[in-house]
């Protein structure tokens, strides 16, 4: 059967009006994901879109979270550091340290990695990568644990499948968070986890209700929509 059938058989799996349960959603997720029989492993995919204007500088929200199973994804890290810093990084598993060399490196194009992470007296030389790591959201910043002495922490953190969330400008924050080729409970917590770190880092100047509608999909799957009032009260 073609891809393109396959995908409108799973489509009328849903139900487009109904609010399903966490639970039921990553359920069906992997039924339809398993129906639609990619050629890659898929992944859980999460969408929430939040009650912000993301224009004003008090309501952006924007952090870190270690998510209990991971991503099954596996991250390339770069490190900025020097002496006995790049030498911790490179046995935590750095992918690639250095400090005006990999600068440089990456101010020609080098690019593969997905996160970027630096001793507080190295980000001199990265702060000159601005440009180039910023549109790509790996800017090293101490509030996301990404500058930091501590390197080999922050290398195995991102190894072990913590991830970034940013909120876009339309206010909707998405994020792959973990392979359908989980278990369903994996799944499960992996979504309850991402989505309490979405609510933590709720902002002061935020009014009114914070978590809108939250969706589920596989990557190529169609979406389900997620019945806030199983997120463990967690959109107030």
């Amino acid at each position: 059967m073609a891809q393109g059938k396959k995908l409108r058989k799973v489509a009328t799996n849903v139900d487009r009006n109904k609010l399903y349960g966490l639970d039921d959603g990553v359920k069906l997720v992997k039924k339809n994901a398993e129906e639609l029989a990619r050629k890659f492993t898929e992944s859980l995919e999460i969408a929430i879109n939040l009650g912000i204007d993301p224009r004003q500088s008090d309501q952006a929200v924007r952090g870190m979270v270690q998510l209990p199973h991971g991503t099954g994804k596996s991250i390339r890290v770069a490190v900025f550091a020097k002496g006995e810093k790049a030498d911790a990084a490179l046995a935590a598993g750095a992918d690639v340290v250095g400090a005006d060399d990999l600068a440089e490196k990456i101010a020609a194009g080098f690019s593969d990695f997905e996160r970027v992470i630096a001793t507080p007296d190295m980000m001199g030389v990265v702060g000159k990568l601005g440009k180039v790591l910023g549109p790509r959201g790996l800017m090293p910043n101490p509030k996301l644990g990404t500058v930091t002495p501590n390197v080999a922490d922050a290398i195995k953190s991102a190894k072990a499948g913590s991830i970034e969330f940013r909120a876009e400008k339309g206010g909707i924050i998405h994020a792959g968070i973990g392979k359908i080729s989980f278990t369903e409970t994996q799944l499960i917590e992996n979504a309850r986890a991402f989505i309490s770190a979405i609510a933590k880092a709720r902002p002061a100047g935020v009014k009114g209700t914070y978590i809108n509608r939250v969706a589920l999909s596989s990557t190529m799957g169609p979406g389900i929509k997620v019945d806030l009032a199983t997120l463990s009260g967690e959109n107030a």
